[in-house]
């Protein structure tokens, strides 16, 4: 990703933790030169080796941090920002950090476990088991049946998903969609540079997969995948308006977690959803309308799987200035609703 960052003019500055030989800690950060504050931003980082005691862990963030205070300071940012991915229920407590008024990436997960037992469950990560791949059987039946049935009859209404064989020139169908998504819902999206940078970076390492779903011979859905270490996750999608009522990003999705299973993956990371309860069968209920992310909730939950709640984003003020700054952020927040 560092790289995806540098073609789009974002110079990576990147970290390591060594003991002799062995990395234990890694860490990327970028210069922000946002109008609200210039701040270096931590993007679901640090990552410590699991080798680290929970004491040893807190020791080497420590030392990332005055290091990346020192980068920081010299680079004129008033703030860092961090976004850990670091399980809400883990010990986040770091010297100088203050809750983030906004949250920079998604803090609300929801993946599916494509083997058995769930390997992100909290319970297993400290003890020794076997993995057994879950069938395309055992998925379906563990789908909402609305989410199943609109499976079933994409297909039936004829509708085809390829994952692109030249990916860097069917990107050009993607960005089209995604624009048209982004007039619709009016969010602020990521650049055409950067979408082109993350599947050309990826798709020659063979992590990165387009998919196109098309109906009557037309692209009506697109989506980058993400796939490496034993996970494939859902980046990024966009779907025409016009054809909303055919279930095109349904297969899409059952298409791109059937290739999962093949690779023999062992989890399906559909990414944010907003803030939800979940009852005794595990079934969600979005406890926030207001958050971004509410309107495709009910779309990635409907397939089954489970929530990981995030550590919320952290701010670690560097000036005074940064106090400007989180006042704009609070009164945005408050006018949002979220």
């Amino acid at each position: 990703m560092g790289e995806v960052y540098r073609d789009t003019n974002q110079e990576p500055i990147r970290l390591e933790v060594r003991e002799g030989s062995e990395i234990q800690a890694v860490c990327l950060a970028i210069v922000v030169h946002a109008r609200r504050g210039r701040h270096l931003m931590i993007p679901y980082g640090p990552v410590v080796s699991r080798k680290q005691t929970a004491e040893s862990s807190a020791q080497i963030v420590e030392m990332l941090l005055e290091e990346l205070m020192r980068i920081a300071r010299g680079q004129g940012c008033a703030f860092i920002r961090m976004s850990p991915f670091w399980p809400l229920t883990a010990d986040c407590s770091l010297r100088t950090a203050i809750s983030s008024p906004l949250h920079l990436l998604a803090e609300h997960l929801w993946y599916l476990p494509l083997v058995k037992p769930d390997p992100w469950s909290p319970e297993l990560q400290a003890s020794s088991y076997q993995l057994q791949a879950r069938t395309e059987e055992q998925l379906l039946m563990a789908m909402r049946k609305t989410t199943r049935n609109l499976i079933r009859r994409a297909e039936k209404d004829g509708v085809t998903v390829e994952a692109s064989a030249d990916p860097n020139r069917d990107i050009e169908h993607f960005l089209a969609l995604h624009e048209e998504t982004r007039q619709r819902h009016g969010f602020t999206p990521y650049t055409n540079a950067f979408f082109r940078a993350q599947v050309r970076r990826f798709a020659e390492r063979k992590e990165c997969t387009l998919y196109l779903a098309r109906f009557q011979g037309e692209v009506a859905a697109a989506s980058i995948h993400m796939h490496a270490f034993g996970e494939t996750s859902y980046h990024h999608g966009a779907s025409t308006h016009r054809l909303s009522k055919v279930p095109t990003s349904y297969l899409l999705q059952w298409t791109a977690i059937r290739d999962a299973l093949k690779r023999g993956d062992r989890v399906y990371n559909f990414w944010g959803i907003a803030p939800v309860t979940l009852d005794a069968d595990g079934a969600p209920t979005i406890t926030d309308h207001n958050h971004p992310f509410s309107g495709v909730t009910l779309f990635k939950t409907g397939f089954g799987g489970s929530l990981l709640p995030l550590a919320h984003c952290m701010d670690f003020p560097l000036s005074a200035r940064y106090h400007f700054t989180r006042a704009f952020e609070l009164i945005r927040k408050w006018r949002r609703g979220f």
